[in-house]
């Protein structure tokens, strides 16, 4: 059996959510079964797809062109062409990671992802040029109704298809994403790990210190690690973090850090940080790369994640994985992923998240617990099981 999959998701340069479930998912899926033959399609002006250990599997074979990718996603929405499995000399299923316009032969059958319905639920949160890509240019709705898959990151995921593309709830698939970044150092089982560093393994010390001295991280800190936009709901952290300062609730050596690269719409964020009077406590350290996020969860006290939306969630789950205690919000997916384990808060309700970002930093009883609970939670998210389920869905597409 011969499957393609579109890889275009990769050129752009940004390692968000989506490329990250790519990176995580197709090293195992390609592990699975030898004999299934994997076309990958690439497509980048002037760019080429990085040297991943993967595309040496004998099962693989890249087909990368260089056409501008606009060029591409027009003639595909306009005219239904380039024909995708085409390219890639024939396919028996082409899988999309995302909702890229995908045209295929009639006897070709398709599969795609869908993270989330954001753009739809919250289109205040995308700039105009984000609503007509998503929207218009891309025409999701479409995608979902002419494949014969549809897999689903979530089971919220899975009901906004349902409820606002009326798709069929017969054709998608929950197939929750995994996550790996825990089980790539030696790390304690639980607390701070400021306080156990004698536990840690030398290299694990080593990166540990590169990473607060490269960032210039304080001694105790909230986290937040993601992109600076609306939808992260940042100017909510923000002003929590400066209402338990200006009330002298947390101590004076509690900083909060801000990492990630700046989305659209980030002015309002910004504007809040300027009018803040604990600006200096406020540290916004721009994007991270992903060999120093473990290091930069591990240096954290609290993981703070009260997004207005999310389809999955990845960053509350990989602060659980590494034994970090997570406040998060109880809308959309955040509850399905992490559970009881982490702090859950209404994102509209400052004085909430205040409140538990109070909590859980200064009470160390209540962060053992969540800590406890976080691992284990994290432990049931393997890309080994997601991939294990997507390739049945690829698998009984034939």
């Amino acid at each position: 059996m011969d499957i393609g999959i579109d890889l275009r998701v990769l050129a752009g340069g940004s390692y968000g959510g989506i490329a990250q479930y790519i990176l995580g998912l197709l090293p195992e899926l390609f592990k699975i079964d030898r004999k299934i033959k994997f076309k990958l399609f690439f497509n980048a002006y002037k760019k080429n797809l990085p040297n991943y250990l993967w595309l040496k599997d004998e099962n693989v074979q890249l087909f990368q062109f260089n056409y501008p990718n606009r060029l591409i996603f027009t003639s595909s929405i306009l005219f239904d062409y380039p024909k995708l499995d085409n390219l890639i000399r024939g396919v028996d299923v082409f899988f999309s990671p995302h909702f890229f316009a995908a045209p295929l032969l009639p006897q070709c059958r398709s599969v795609v992802t869908f993270h989330d319905l954001s753009f739809i639920r919250h289109s205040e949160f995308f700039s105009l040029r984000q609503n007509i890509w998503h929207r218009l240019e891309m025409s999701p709705k479409k995608q979902a109704i002419r494949a014969d898959k549809v897999i689903a990151v979530s089971e919220s995921t899975k009901n906004d298809l349902v409820n606002l593309f009326g798709i069929d709830p017969k054709k998608i698939h929950v197939i929750y994403s995994g996550i790996y970044s825990g089980s790539k150092l030696e790390i304690p089982p639980t607390l701070d790990p400021r306080l156990l560093a004698r536990e840690f393994s030398s290299g694990c010390i080593s990166d540990l210190l590169r990473v607060k001295k490269k960032h210039n991280l304080p001694e105790k800190f909230f986290l937040f690690l993601g992109t600076l936009e609306p939808r992260k709901n940042i100017v909510g952290i923000l002003r929590a973090f400066t209402y338990l300062k200006s009330n002298g609730q947390i101590p004076e050596d509690g900083h909060l850090v801000i990492a990630g690269s700046r989305g659209w719409l980030y002015d309002d964020i910004l504007k809040i940080y300027d009018s803040s009077p604990h600006k200096r406590f406020i540290h916004f350290i721009g994007p991270v790369e992903e060999q120093d996020k473990s290091f930069l969860y591990l240096l954290s006290r609290v993981f703070v994640y009260p997004s207005f939306f999310e389809g999955f969630g990845f960053p509350p789950l990989e602060a659980m994985s590494l034994g970090v205690p997570v406040i998060t919000s109880k809308v959309s997916s955040l509850p399905e992923v992490v559970g009881d384990a982490g702090l859950m808060v209404d994102p509209y309700n400052l004085k909430e998240i205040a409140e538990q970002m109070k909590n859980l930093f200064l009470d160390d009883k209540l962060r053992d617990f969540y800590i406890e609970k976080g691992q284990k939670r994290a432990k049931e998210f393997s890309w080994k099981k997601s991939a294990e389920e997507t390739l049945k869905v690829l698998t009984f597409t034939q």
